[in-house]
């Protein structure tokens, strides 16, 4: 047989060393970044770890046929997640799958069906007067104002600070930095009266009410109803998570109510009358930055026709009172967002809101405007829910059904290769520590959590990664059989070994692709494993393997075929001691003779 041919292979088979090092440095940079993020066990997911797992699928809304797109779906999930986090749930998954599908998976430890209710509703803004607002928890971190350039008596604990205002394009009004109003301020009778409809006048902060001149006298049909949303009013704390996203929860949009909103780290509570705006009147809403003037960072919003009279004549009403009821409130989820102030009547169906904002800001307040008007409703595909005891039992299935399987394989590569069974081995452990570590950085980086479909996309990788490996020895018997010596034999069969394999691998990886595309929930995990497992055993067999296998064929032991080294030729049907075959260098020469020396 002749020599190997210069080049690739003489190389590879000249300094297998280099292979065997560059993936010793990928193990240990990996292991070490594994350390250094204090990750080092793969996320488990809801199935594994308990908890509650939400798939919800979008559809279409009557005369809306092509509502569902990208923007609209990741518009979604930011709802969804500041729902769910406004639950106090930490490590909650809301994430899209496909052109129409979100996942939300919720930790062990939260109220499902209450986290259920709040992510499988569509989004509800509404624009609502002001009647009485009172900041609360107000250390040491200024309160937002929303005074129009009036003085009220500071709260205690809190400096002023601008809010913003709202404005017509022509007439825009930059918020000027007043002190807060006090919660002890009465305030306006007429918009009380009108807000709460014959109701009893509003509370003040000491819980008592004072109806000024021009208040109507309360029917004592409505006393009822009014002393209930004072009681409300008064005994609300937003400083308390519980009541942050349920203080007006069920509140019918005709009727007043009582919410929270969040100024920075400062929380308000708020008494709020009917709704005067319904978000889907918001045709549009962007933030913008203001290169005309000094007002920065601006929120623009463009009405309907229905909506720009509704909000001119809240406007107007709005301005011709006083902080903090010259204020609108942004509702969202029954959450105040934002509450600027009116100075003057807004016409045209245009509106601008500005004052001390940042691009972020801005840009927030833009996306939750964008949120009433989203034409996205959604229907729940599967809802899915497991006790942390049912989880570690899953996983310990899981690992248990691995470790049977790793072994299964371990004994049949030693029964049958016999010595090449160590490399086999050492290829397993490799491509496992890989897959450990990988997991676990995965994580944290892109939210991968380890499900059961996981654990057995895994398993089943044990049985590719082991078939790349018989391949190859398989291969390299193949050359012994027909008279090489081992160490040709090795550099022979790899090139045929590794067409097999890259073929192989790259129609797993093909099908776990397509299998994470078109499947949804959990189905994806087993198709994510599969595909990483699936180019990992590429990387293992050309960096570990394949180098492994030319070195030890210089041993004595595999080199010599002993009995014991999984290539005796003997036993492979191979009468030693081999012949090479020579051929004469004339054209006209016979065939060798085979037992020529």
């Amino acid at each position: 047989m002749a020599a190997p041919k210069k080049g690739r292979s003489s190389s590879a088979q000249g300094k297998p060393g280099r292979s065997l090092a560059l993936i010793l440095i990928a193990i240990v940079a990996l292991t070490g970044g594994m350390f250094a993020s204090g990750h080092t066990t793969p996320r488990l997911g809801i199935d594994l770890a308990g908890g509650t797992s939400i798939t919800l699928t979008a559809v279409n809304q009557p005369g809306q046929p092509n509502a569902i797109n990208k923007t609209n779906m990741d518009t979604a999930v930011d709802i969804m997640n500041r729902r769910v986090n406004g639950l106090g749930v930490s490590e909650t998954e809301v994430q899209t799958q496909g052109d129409r599908n979100i996942i939300v998976n919720i930790p062990r430890g939260t109220n499902s069906k209450e986290a259920q209710q709040q992510v499988g509703t569509t989004a509800k803004l509404y624009f609502r007067p002001v009647l009485q607002r009172e900041p609360q928890g107000a250390t040491g971190h200024p309160t937002p104002s929303s005074s129009s350039g009036k003085s009220g008596s500071p709260s205690p604990g809190a400096t002023g600070s601008p809010s913003p205002s709202a404005s017509t394009g022509s007439g825009k009004q930059k918020a000027t930095g007043s002190d807060t109003p006090s919660a002890s301020a009465t305030a306006q009778g007429r918009a009380v009266t009108d807000g709460l409809k014959k109701t009893s006048p509003t509370p003040s902060a000491t819980g008592s009410a004072s109806p000024t001149a021009t208040s109507p006298s309360p029917s004592p049909s409505g006393s009822t109803g009014s002393s209930d949303l004072q009681a409300r009013y008064a005994s609300l704390d937003c400083t308390k998570p519980s009541a942050q996203n349920s203080a007006g929860q069920g509140a019918k949009p005709g009727e007043p109510t009582v919410a929270c909103g969040k100024d920075g780290k400062i929380w308000s509570k708020f008494l709020l009358g009917p709704v005067s705006v319904d978000g889907q009147d918001v045709k549009k809403a962007q933030a913008v930055f203001d290169t005309q003037g000094a007002s920065g960072w601006q929120v623009q919003m463009t009405f309907d026709s229905k909506g720009a009279k509704k909000f001119a004549d809240i406007t107007g009403q709005l301005a011709q009172k006083t902080s903090p009821q010259n204020e609108f409130a942004i509702v969202l989820d029954d959450q105040v967002v934002s509450h600027p102030f009116v100075q003057t009547a807004i016409s045209g169906g245009q509106a601008e809101i500005s004052g001390s904002f940042n691009q972020q800001d801005a840009q927030s307040l833009a996306n939750m405007l964008s949120y009433g008007a989203l034409p996205l409703s959604f229907k729940e595909s599967s809802v899915t829910t497991v006790t942390a005891a049912l989880g570690g039992q899953q996983l310990h299935a899981g690992l248990l059904a691995g470790a049977i399987g790793l072994a299964l394989v371990i004994i049949y590569l030693v029964f049958y290769y016999r010595g090449l069974s160590l490399i086999a081995v050492a290829s397993l452990m490799v491509s496992a520590i890989l897959t450990y570590v990988i997991m676990s950085l995965l994580g944290p980086a892109i939210h991968f959590a380890l499900n059961l479909p996981a654990v057995c996309g895994a398993i089943v990788a044990i049985g590719i990664t082991a078939d790349s490996f018989i391949v190859y020895f398989e291969r390299i018997r193949d050359e012994i059989r027909e008279g090489r010596s081992l160490r040709p034999a090795v550099e022979r069969a790899w090139p045929r070994a590794r067409r097999t394999v890259l073929v192989s691998d790259f129609v797993s990886f093909l099908a776990a692709a397509v299998l994470f595309i078109v499947t949804v929930g959990k189905v994806q995990g087993f198709a994510f494993t599969l595909g990483l497992t699936t180019l990992l055993d590429v990387v293992v067999v050309f960096l570990f393997t394949k180098p492994l296998m030319t070195l030890l064929a210089r041993r004595k032991f595999f080199a010599n075929g002993s009995k014991w080294s999984g290539l005796d030729p003997k036993s492979l049907g191979v009468n030693p001691p081999l012949r090479r075959t020579r051929r004469p260098a004339g054209p006209t020469a016979g065939p060798a003779d085979p037992k020529e020396a």
